[in-house]
């Protein structure tokens, strides 16, 4: 016989989830699906949330949620893909993804499918989803932090309190340290790594170049190993510091000490192609220098949390490393 909650998801998934089918198929006076048994207060952009304790059914809608579900050794039943046709991030080890099954694109989760994998709680942010929240907090406890990128650290920490990982968050937080101190003394030293002004790029299909502020996710690496910046950057001001725009004719405004750079979508439509042909490129001191690198962009800008980061310490390490 069906569990309450589990009756509860049915109903969901056989209406048509607006809001007020949502409310009728959850029995909470507020509105907001209820967990049975033993339960967890974690505190989120939304308010206070209680979350069964070390839920087993785990849904996540971005990549950052993905990334720390993966790190604290929880492998979701459900999460959302970058893009239509796309696979979940290639970063990722591919054992971890085996079974998760796909709930739509980011920013436009398929809801159906979500109630019909009876998650006991669903990991989100108000940047991609904050439109979806009222619905999704029917179909199971929804946590979700404000935003994503710059504020990874705390986010993980929400994640872990969400999951009943906070142990093993610890023993990640002190593993990222560790790292970072060796990165930083392969660079020669916070004086030696401070005095590298490091750049990043993104060519983007169908839009323009992108020059990543300290707003970024992969500028908080590069200021946790003590990398410097160059001038350009404190003109990144869009989207809270996120980044620059600008056409790919002026890829010469990147030029730096060290520049990473990578495409979005197709190199041949993205800029990228036509970039690295053209004079001001190759007149690029860093170009000339050969401190020019291509990186993954699943890696260094879609994923986001600590087991990207730990691959993109490796990186910069054997990128940038004396001798």
């Amino acid at each position: 016989m069906p569990t309450p909650k589990r009756r509860a998801t049915l109903a969901v998934t056989a209406l048509t989830l607006t809001t007020a089918l949502g409310l009728s198929a959850c029995g909470a006076s507020d509105g907001s699906a209820e967990s049975s048994g033993p339960s967890h207060t974690v505190r989120t952009y939304k308010g206070k949330v209680e979350v069964p304790e070390n839920p087993k059914r785990v849904v996540v809608l971005d990549t950052a949620e993905l990334d720390s579900a993966i790190t604290l050794g929880v492998r979701p039943v459900g999460a959302t893909k970058a893009d239509v046709g796309k696979d979940f991030l290639g970063y990722l080890p591919k054992k971890d993804l085996k079974g998760i099954e796909n709930v739509g694109t980011i920013g436009q989760p398929n809801l159906e499918k979500i109630a019909e994998l009876d998650p006991d709680v669903i990991l989100t942010n108000g940047s991609r989803d904050a439109k979806n929240y009222d619905k999704l907090k029917q179909i199971a406890p929804t946590v979700m932090t404000e935003s994503t990128g710059r504020e990874w650290k705390k986010n993980f920490q929400v994640h872990a309190k969400a999951l009943d990982k906070e142990a093993e968050a610890k023993k990640v937080l002190a593993d990222y340290d560790q790292h970072v101190t060796r990165v930083t003394r392969s660079l020669g030293g916070e004086r030696t790594a401070g005095s590298l002004e490091t750049n990043v790029i993104r060519f983007v299909e169908g839009a323009d170049m992108r020059i990543y502020g300290d707003g970024s996710y992969i500028a908080t690496l590069l200021k946790d190993v003590g990398l410097g910046r160059p001038p350009i950057v404190d003109k990144a001001t869009a989207h809270d510091g996120l980044m620059l725009e600008v056409s790919p004719e002026q890829v010469d405004k990147a030029d730096a000490d060290i520049l990473f750079y990578t495409s979005y979508g197709d190199k041949q439509k993205s800029g990228e192609h036509d970039a690295l042909d053209s004079g001001l490129w190759k007149g690029m001191e860093v170009v000339r220098d050969d401190k020019a690198h291509r990186v993954d962009d699943e890696l260094w800008i879609q994923g986001i949390g600590y087991t990207a980061a730990e691959q993109i310490l490796d990186q910069l390490e054997k990128f940038l490393a004396e001798g």
